[in-house]
């Protein structure tokens, strides 16, 4: 029997990377940057932030750039935020559909975080106008230093790119967080890892509902030039045909696949695969679990063999398989290795407590009426894959939290944490605890969602 989903606090990850991470000082992958070089130590991003991306800096000690409007287009929207240059933060002060007319704006310009636990009432949803212009609503190219969160992307409309359209894809960057994050409806991939990417962290999030033909969860590495560390943790892909994750990165990689659920394949779950020398991968505490759509002829976890230029070092440990599929394909154990390749940048769960975690906290929250059907699928083992976009559910506004010096903070969890109201002061920290005042009311933000 799959294991039951239980009510109440779910145990964190655990100790996953310590406070401060030292790396050497190294030039941006592309984008403009602003604010000088690097620095030689990078704080962790945020509290649990996980994975090898988790010291990524978003636009820690920038500008508090307030999103008015739903609007696209115009001052105080969520493309004006995206497209200024320099440390920033976007906060919400209205929450809906943010729907991009035309052509989406790219994240270029480093320096990002959009804090989508700063909205009132229903949240983020972000979306596209259907438009020949339109295509993948969250793309971030050429950039480093990027942390989205909260926040949901749905493919509700076709647009210019029609089967080729993903929801998210992360092209050339570095030091990117994609964390607490939902997405559907893509015709591509939901989420998708293409070219050079290094220090990414992709995290208890909920990837479902890819459209057919081309229903694919996530495409974890395409045609990297180089090496690259890559973490997939926490998050559920479900309703999807394959890739549930594709993994396909260079030898001297450090990838890992930890804690996650994968439900309702089609054909292949997670694929490993070798055109560019093998990929090292370790794949741990994960559940497979089939549903209404997958095939008797399904496999869980498969070594792709096809234009193989070397073979993959795979390391399995402690994942569970439900249903009746084969669970792991015999061309496995040529590739398969007693020890990861890298160490694991977290102390895994074990892959029962992990299923109850990822039910219990991953997506964005508040969590919306897709992502609660789905967590029901997987939790029942019940729904199907869908062949046509589903309606984004209508989205409370909300009233937003008083902030009257607009430091982004709500002014009376100032009062109560020791900054001051009426002084602009997010990147001090007044009580001393190593965190400064902006992040800490981030996470309190973040924590009160997940009760």
């Amino acid at each position: 029997m799959p294991p039951l989903l239980r009510h109440g606090a779910i145990a964190g990850l655990g100790l996953l990377l310590s406070t401060s991470i030292a790396f050497s000082s190294c030039s941006p992958v592309g984008g403009q940057t602003e604010g000088g070089p690097e620095p030689v130590v990078r704080a962790k991003a945020f509290p649990g932030a996980i994975g090898h991306g988790a010291a990524t800096l978003g636009g820690a000690k920038g500008k508090i750039i307030q999103v008015t409007t739903v609007t696209d287009q115009v001052a105080g929207s969520l493309r004006a935020c995206v497209e200024a240059f320099g440390p920033r933060t976007c906060v919400f002060r209205v929450g809906g559909i943010f729907r991009f007319t035309g052509t989406p704006p790219v994240i270029r310009n480093p320096y990002l975080t959009i804090a989508g636990q700063t909205a009132p009432g229903g949240g983020v949803t972000i979306a596209h106008d259907g438009s020949a212009e339109s295509r993948t609503p969250l793309l971030i190219k050429n950039t480093h230093d990027v942390i989205v969160r909260h926040v949901r992307v749905r493919n509700d409309r076709i647009g210019g790119e029609k089967e080729s359209e993903d929801s998210i894809t992360i092209e050339n960057s570095k030091y990117v967080i994609i964390d607490q994050v939902s997405a559907s409806w893509a015709r591509d991939e939901l989420i998708n890892g293409y070219g050079n990417n290094d220090f990414i962290t992709i995290s208890n999030s909920i990837f479902s509902y890819g459209i057919p033909r081309h229903d694919k969860c996530a495409l974890l590495g395409s045609d990297p030039k180089n090496a690259q560390k890559f973490s997939f943790i926490g998050n559920i892909c479900a309703h999807n045909g394959d890739r549930n994750p594709d993994i396909n990165f260079k030898p001297a990689s450090c990838v890992e696949v930890v804690n996650n659920i994968f439900y309702n394949a089609v054909s292949e779950f997670a694929e490993i695969w070798e055109t560019y020398g093998g990929t090292p991968v370790s794949i741990v505490g994960n559940s497979f679990k089939s549903g209404t759509n997958t095939s008797d002829g399904a496999v869980g976890v498969i070594r792709q063999t096809v234009g193989s230029t070397g073979t993959s070092a795979i390391y399995l440990h402690d994942n569970q398989f439900f249903g009746n599929f084969t669970h792991i394909d015999a061309s496995v154990a040529v590739g398969q290795r007693n020890t990861p390749p890298c160490p694991l940048t977290i102390s895994p769960m074990s892959a029962n407590d992990a299923y109850v975690s990822a039910l219990a906290k991953s997506g964005a929250w508040p969590r919306d009426a897709i992502d609660l059907e789905v967590l029901a699928d997987v939790a029942n083992g019940t729904g199907r894959i869908v062949h046509l976009p589903g309606s984004i559910p209508a989205i409370l506004e909300g009233t937003p939290y008083p902030d009257s010096d607009r430091d982004g903070m709500d002014d009376r969890w100032e009062a109560k944490h020791g900054a001051k109201v009426g002084v602009s002061d997010p990147w001090i920290d007044s009580n001393k605890d190593g965190v400064s005042n902006f992040d800490a009311f981030l996470d309190a933000l973040h924590q009160q969602l997940l009760r």
